[in-house]
């Protein structure tokens, strides 16, 4: 498995990705999946802010994709990043997330990033909640109940690394 910056090309595999964590997930709140023209759009505003978008292949196929953006659009939020991580279903416990986080958190580090947020759909997301955690985030805060998707109430889980200690 590589780790390389997304190229349009893989937009495709980016949505479809996406897609299937809308559709059947709650890692995102998103109820209709965005189209490849949506899709690029995000992509083309992460690249624009000279933030990382990354992917994650395998023998050829895009098996997750990763970025980070700006958590907030005020000015004095310049520093701090919001990421997002998303892996093909049939690749999920295999080390693509890690592998995708600790790329995106180099890359930030080097755009001189001094905070990172992870906004966690579902409490009950252990598996993104874990993967954080490993590489030091630490918890922050709870919203209770904030959003509704097939039908059940969900949590979403605030997570935050200082990007200036190991």
């Amino acid at each position: 498995m590589i780790v390389r910056p997304s190229i349009a090309d893989d937009i495709a595999s980016i949505t479809d990705i996406y897609a299937a964590s809308v559709l059947t997930g709650f890692g995102t709140f998103e109820i209709v999946p965005p189209d490849v023209t949506e899709m690029t759009a995000r992509r083309n505003a992460i690249l624009e802010q000279q933030l990382p978008y990354l992917v994650a292949e395998q023998t050829g196929d895009v098996v997750g994709f990763a970025y980070a953006g700006a958590y907030r659009p005020r000015p004095a939020y310049y520093n701090t990043v919001e990421n997002s991580i998303y892996v093909r279903e049939d690749a999920r416990g295999k080390g693509v997330g890690k592998a995708l986080l600790s790329v995106l958190i180099d890359e930030c580090r080097k755009a001189d990033k001094k905070q990172m947020i992870a906004v966690i759909g579902d409490s009950g997301n252990r598996g993104s909640i874990k993967l954080h955690q490993s590489f030091g985030f630490r918890l922050v805060g709870i919203l209770e109940s904030v959003g509704h998707k097939h039908n059940q109430w969900l949590d979403t889980v605030i997570m935050q690394k200082n990007l200036t200690e190991d």
